[in-house]
């Protein structure tokens, strides 16, 4: 179960309790999920008397919305590590956005610090072609380059996903670089982040 968009923690505790606790009742909800921008935007929120709450309700997960590191201040720090101490897992979804976060430097210093406030890079998204946007959109190979920016340079735990939400309510589609290689008869051809490739042997 998802409660996103508009935001849920702009709710009063109480209105926001009242509706936690109908939905952790539905026998067939096996979590609850909030999609907010809040202790970003608004970390004076997350206080005390919330997080108390919400940690009732587990199991509870948050979905962050986070674009660049200058975000990471002090404040929506603690928000995220109260959040984290109340056993709220987080993670933060990213859109890709031209002149923002789209190069290497400024997308690691973003992820590794997610971590270190325990915040997992979760998404990463290709900017949709929706009006307004077009000034924001990368192509999808930068994106495909900045994974591989990523993948061996940081740890696993840093590297989102890198998907495009498909039109048409086709699904979240993840892009990866081609690390997979094909098979040749019982061997798997493997291509690493330094282009190194590597043979590696398939069962039967």
């Amino acid at each position: 179960m998802l409660l996103s968009g508009g935001d849920p923690l702009t709710l009063s505790d109480d209105k926001l309790e009242w509706l936690l606790a109908r939905l952790h009742k539905i026998r067939h909800v096996e979590l609850i999920r909030i999609g907010t921008k809040v202790p970003v935007v608004l970390p004076q929120r997350i206080t005390p008397r919330l997080t108390a709450m919400l940690k009732k309700y587990h199991p509870l997960w948050m979905s962050i919305h986070i674009t660049h590191p200058r975000e990471l201040t002090p404040e929506m720090s603690a928000a995220c590590i109260r959040l984290a101490n109340a056993g709220i897992p987080l993670g933060s979804q990213t859109v890709l956005l031209s002149g923002i976060n789209d190069d290497v430097a400024t997308m690691t210093r973003l992820v590794q610090g997610q971590l270190q406030i325990r915040v997992r890079p979760y998404y990463l998204y290709q900017c949709d072609p929706i009006v307004g946007s077009a000034h924001f959109r990368t192509s999808v190979e930068t994106g495909i380059a900045m994974m591989q920016g990523l993948r061996g340079h940081t740890t696993g735990l840093a590297i989102p996903h890198y998907v495009i939400d498909a039109p048409g309510g086709g699904g979240k589609i993840p892009l990866l670089p081609d690390y997979f290689q094909g098979i040749d008869g019982n061997t798997i051809v493997l291509k690493n982040y330094e282009h190194k490739y590597f043979y590696y042997p398939d069962t039967q």
